[in-house]
């Protein structure tokens, strides 16, 4: 039985803990608070939605805590942790997360990323923090600005590190890094043990250690898939219709491209559905309060690229779309990790066109799953007992409009004919009573000798000389 209670933690993080509800830790967070608790560094991999945020932030706080202070001087509030995201949701989320657990604490916590003004930002850090959740490419911002300085980070922690170096981070990282102390404790979480991952931990974890909690590359087993057969001109009716036939109220729908996300958004909010998207080219104020809303079950859809399939936590999301199969086979693992989180049941449903073949070899490959492709039978092709003729729809509606139109009720009335128009051709009978053309029977113009009638003479101008 892992009960938070056998933790030891501190009363004030304890009585957070409690009245968050949480009573019995995950696989991870039972493997991996003990260790860090320890003071040892941590490569840890988990399924997406274990819990891996309460892994790190627990002890954390708790090892932290002797530092604790009601001090007014930013020199007696030093960034003593330092949590790395790849996307500003993300940073956002653990930055409110452990604001929960650290809220009857004196500890300070601030969160930075991209997408926001700097000042409100640099006059947070001036004032100091002791644990500081940022994106790397901001961070660097603060630094050159010397708004923060890192030269007393005792822990520095990972989090979703594969997506860091896929999206291009690891320069990023380095120079970071760079700036902490040697001597200190590094946790290292992520998703999926790439080798990309181990170079990383090799580099900067000081003998590590490993704890994993599931196969790498596993998708959570209380995820239900289904992959359908969908040409692309038909995804859209097909995701109408599987979410009236299935009951679904609330679902991830994930695309591949910015346009096709805005086109498939805009699309749906004309057929009724609450939708919002989410996606790189939104503000940042944007994509929050789109995940604001989409918490709160004011949309029912959010339409999202790939930048909200890390991570994100949100509960009781029945299920997720993949609209569109997507390019790399682990994104696959980290967008159906949107349901079904925490033990509870979800549904992930894919469609794939004939130009996905590849894409799903590569899934199966991956996750070491035989995928079968089932056929979806539309409504509007389904047969009608009251008028099923065996016929199409636009051959009865052509018999019906012939039906119709052969009633001499709707008889078309014929038109009165001129009987000039069918009398046959008659030749006159002499050539004298035929009529010449005018320019045959056009007097002579006078005063013009040897001169076409057709050509008309100068018109007389009054000179100012005479000659």
């Amino acid at each position: 039985m892992n009960s938070f209670s056998k933790l030891q933690l501190a009363e004030p993080i304890a009585r957070a803990v409690a009245e968050m509800g949480y009573a019995e830790m995950t696989p991870i967070q039972a493997q991996a608070i003990p260790v860090v608790l320890s003071g040892k560094d941590v490569m840890g991999a988990a399924q997406t939605g274990t819990g891996k945020t309460a892994a790190f932030c627990l002890p954390l706080l708790q090892i932290l805590l002797k530092h604790e202070n009601t001090s007014t001087s930013p020199a007696r509030h030093p960034v003593r942790a330092l949590v790395l995201l790849p996307t500003r949701e993300l940073a956002d989320q653990v930055a409110q997360q452990l604001k929960l657990y650290a809220r009857f604490t004196q500890m300070r916590t601030a969160v930075v990323f991209g997408g926001m003004d700097m000042k409100p930002q640099s006059v947070e850090l001036r004032g100091g923090v002791e644990i500081l959740v940022a994106t790397p490419g901001r961070l660097l911002d603060h630094i050159e600005a010397k708004n923060v300085v890192l030269n007393q980070v005792e822990y520095v922690v990972l989090d979703e590190a594969d997506r860091m170096l896929d999206i291009g981070f690891l320069p990023d990282l380095q120079r970071i890094l760079s700036f902490l102390p040697k001597q200190r404790t590094t946790l290292l979480f992520s998703a999926t043990f790439s080798p990309e991952i181990k170079r990383l931990a090799s580099s900067y974890l000081q003998d590590p250690v490993t704890i994993e909690v599931a196969r790498p590359n596993q998708t959570a087993s209380t995820v239900s898939q289904h992959f359908y057969s969908v040409a692309d001109d038909d995804k859209r009716a097909a995701l109408r219709q599987l979410l009236r036939e299935k009951g679904i109220t609330q679902a991830f729908v994930f695309v591949n491209s910015k346009l096709g996300c805005a086109r498939l958004a805009r699309s749906l909010e004309n057929d009724g559905l609450k939708t919002t998207a989410l996606h790189g080219d939104k503000s940042q104020d944007e994509r929050l309060k789109a995940l604001e809303a989409f918490k709160a079950g004011a949309v029912d859809l959010l339409i999202c690229t790939d930048v909200a399939a890390r991570g994100l936590d949100i509960k009781d999301v029945p299920a997720v779309f993949n609209f569109d199969v997507p390019f790399n086979a682990e994104d696959y693992i980290h967008r159906i990790g949107r349901t079904g989180r925490a033990g509870a049941t979800g549904l992930a449903i894919s469609f794939a066109s004939s130009n996905d073949t590849r894409l799903i070899a590569d899934i199966e490959k991956l996750t070491k799953q035989k995928i079968e492709l089932e056929a979806i039978e539309f409504e509007n092709d389904r047969p009608r007992a009251r008028n099923n003729t065996g016929k199409r729809a636009w051959e009865e509606e052509r018999v019906s409009r012939e039906s119709k139109f052969s009633n001499p009720m709707y008889a078309v009335p014929k038109m009165s004919k001129d009987p000039f128009f069918d009398k046959p051709y008659e030749p006159s009978s002499s050539v004298s009573e035929e009529v010449k053309p005018s320019w045959e029977s056009a007097p002579a113009r006078a005063g013009a000798r040897n001169i076409s009638a057709n050509i008309k003479s100068k018109r007389k101008v009054a000179a100012l000389f005479k000659s």
